[in-house]
C-alpha cells in the first residue's frame, strides 16, 4: 500500500500573492520601458515558469529576451522583499486544513512555479513548512503543465497516482495532474475561474477550505 499524498500549488491555492506578483511584473516591464500587461493577463499566467509566462505576455519577443525579462521580474520581487512590501496571506482555513491532513496521515507536498527560496520563505513565514515532506519548484523542473514536479513528489513521498491528489487554482495544475495520472482538484478562490478548471478536466472544484477537505477525502 502506497502513501496518501496531497500536493498543493502555492500562489492562488495556499496563499493570495496576486498583489505582489502584479506589482513586481509591472515594475519589471516598466523598467524595460515596456507597457505593462493588464492585471488579468498577469494573473492568467501565474503558475507557469517565468520564461514561459513572459512568452505568453510578450509573444513577439525572442526567447533570450523572455529570460532577460524573467530576471528583471526576480529583481523586482526581491526589491519588494527588501522593502517589506511582499504580501502573501494564507487563504482562509488553509493552515487548519494543512495541519488536519498531516494529523490524519496524509503526506503533503507543494508543486509551484515559485523559486526554492521564495517557497521556503513563504511556508516558513506562515509556520507550516514542517508539514510538507516534498517541495517541487520551477528551479528544478520544466514548467507546468509538464508532470515532472508531480512525478518527483510522488517518488519522494512513496505515493502512487492512485493515492495522490493535486490541488490547484489554474488549468496548468489540472493539466499537470491529468498528465501524471492523479486526481485533479480545483479551488475556486484563485486566478482561473471554476468554469475554466472544469473545462480543463478538474474532478471537482471547491469554493472554500471545508469543501476542499471533503473533496480530498472523497474517493
Amino acid at each position: 500500500m502506497t502513501n496518501r499524498l496531497a500536493v498543493f500549488d502555492c500562489d492562488g491555492t495556499l496563499v493570495d500573492s496576486q498583489h505582489s506578483i502584479c506589482t513586481a511584473m509591472i515594475r519589471a516591464f516598466e523598467g524595460e520601458k515596456l507597457a505593462p500587461p493588464e492585471r488579468a493577463a498577469i494573473l492568467s499566467v501565474v503558475g507557469l515558469s517565468l520564461p514561459m509566462a513572459m512568452a505568453r505576455l510578450l509573444p513577439e519577443a525572442q526567447a533570450d529576451y523572455h529570460e532577460h525579462l524573467s530576471d528583471s521580474y526576480k529583481r523586482a520581487f526581491q526589491l519588494l522583499r527588501r522593502e517589506n512590501a511582499v504580501s502573501e496571506p494564507l487563504y482562509p482555513g488553509i493552515a487548519d486544513l494543512v495541519r488536519e491532513l498531516d494529523s490524519d496521515g496524509w503526506l503533503l507536498g507543494v508543486a509551484t512555479g515559485k523559486s526554492d527560496r521564495g517557497l521556503q520563505l513563504c511556508l516558513s513565514h506562515h509556520g507550516i513548512h514542517a508539514h510538507f515532506v516534498t517541495l517541487q519548484t520551477a528551479d528544478r523542473h520544466p514548467s507546468k503543465p509538464h508532470p515532472s514536479m508531480l512525478l518527483t513528489a510522488m517518488a519522494e513521498a512513496g505515493a502512487s497516482p492512485e493515492t495522490t491528489v493535486m490541488i490547484g487554482d489554474t488549468s496548468f495544475d489540472i493539466d499537470m495532474a491529468l498528465a501524471a495520472g492523479t486526481r485533479a482538484l480545483g479551488v475556486g478562490w484563485g486566478y482561473h475561474t471554476p468554469q475554466h478548471l472544469v473545462a480543463a478536466g478538474a474532478h471537482s472544484v471547491a469554493m472554500d477550505s471545508g469543501e476542499l477537505r471533503d473533496n480530498i477525502h472523497a474517493r
